[in-house]
């Protein structure tokens, strides 16, 4: 059996318009230590992250007590937004529609697929083991729905505030078997 635990990233600083390089708050870098305390007394083989600032920052002190180093994986990378300027409801209309993107965004089809890829890679190349995947609420979300289709847009409104959102997923070769929520904390998006 091989055991993912995804993070959701903790609280990111959206005064900083660039994405890929968005720091957490300072309440989002104290919430890392949810993240250690949650996963301390477990053994814990590798860690995986997307390459996002926020996301890696999550992660980092727990990979260091760990003694490990995580690997960025680019496909583990969040959705690229586009401009919703005119769009009603942009959110419901990707979730409606697996397709849909807005001009120079992703549609939750394309980050699934990229997604997918990765996870499958890191089941064959860590099997029987832990990993931790630092990740983020779209990437994540996208994820569950093609081991799950109920999880939809509401599914993803619930756990859209959980920073970080500590989620365990058991695999039997690359069938997820069990699924436990080990943890959260809310904060206002």
């Amino acid at each position: 059996m091989t055991t993912f635990i995804f993070v959701r990233h903790a609280e990111p600083d959206h005064k900083n318009p660039d994405d890929r390089n968005r720091p957490l708050t300072s309440q989002g870098m104290k919430d890392t230590a949810f993240v250690l305390e949650t996963l301390k007394n477990r053994k814990i083989d590798a860690f995986y992250c997307s390459p996002y600032l926020r996301s890696r920052q999550t992660i980092e002190s727990t990979a260091d007590y760990f003694g490990m180093t995580p690997v960025l994986d680019e496909r583990l990378r969040e959705r690229e937004g586009g401009n919703t300027e005119g769009i009603e409801n942009p959110l419901r209309m990707r979730w409606a529609d697996f397709s849909f993107h807005e001009p120079g965004g992703e549609s939750i089809g394309m980050v699934q697929e990229r997604n997918i890829v990765a996870i499958r890679e890191i089941l064959q190349k860590e099997k029987d083991k832990t990993v931790v995947i630092g990740t983020h609420g779209t990437a994540l979300s996208s994820i569950l729905n093609y081991y799950d289709p109920s999880f939809d847009c509401d599914s993803f409104l619930r756990i859209m505030e959980w920073m970080p959102y500590i989620l365990e997923i058991q695999f039997q070769g690359e069938r997820p078997i069990r699924s436990v929520e080990l943890g959260h904390i809310e904060r206002p998006f």
